[in-house]
């Protein structure tokens, strides 16, 4: 059973570290004009729920097999993803909106969150891979 949760988390984990390198790619691919803010954001929002359902499913499967620290260690990142899901002002595309992208920094912002995220995954992988 521990052996399958893990196994689980670990191609879990390997798809959200796709996802953070994607994320990355696209946002550094807008800093250097090489897309348009819409078509970022519009490749980005795609991902936005399958990148919460995969950290909650992680989250889940943490929670289901007992093992409560990793299930702490995944709680602030899911909570931090759900938050953001939630608090999409009513009137924008998504998470990432073409208009407010360039605006106040958040580019940057967004663009360390995903350098966040990433590093936070690769930590998550090689946790999963020594279990």
């Amino acid at each position: 059973m521990e052996a399958t949760v893990f196994i689980l988390s670990l191609v879990d984990c390997c798809a959200l570290i796709f996802l953070s390198v994607y994320f990355i790619i696209t946002l550094s691919d807008l800093e250097c004009d090489y897309i348009n803010a819409r078509a970022c954001c519009s490749k980005l929002n795609k991902w936005v729920i399958p990148e919460m359902v995969g950290q909650c499913l992680s989250m889940m499967l943490m929670l289901v097999s007992m093992h409560w620290f990793i299930f702490l260690l995944n709680m602030p990142v899911a909570a931090w993803n759900i938050y953001r899901y939630v608090k999409i002002p009513m009137g924008n595309m998504g998470v990432f909106d073409p208009t407010e992208i360039h605006n106040r920094g958040l580019l940057k912002s967004y663009m360390k969150e995903a350098m966040i995220k990433l590093g936070y995954h690769l930590l998550c992988f090689f946790i999963y891979l020594y279990r």
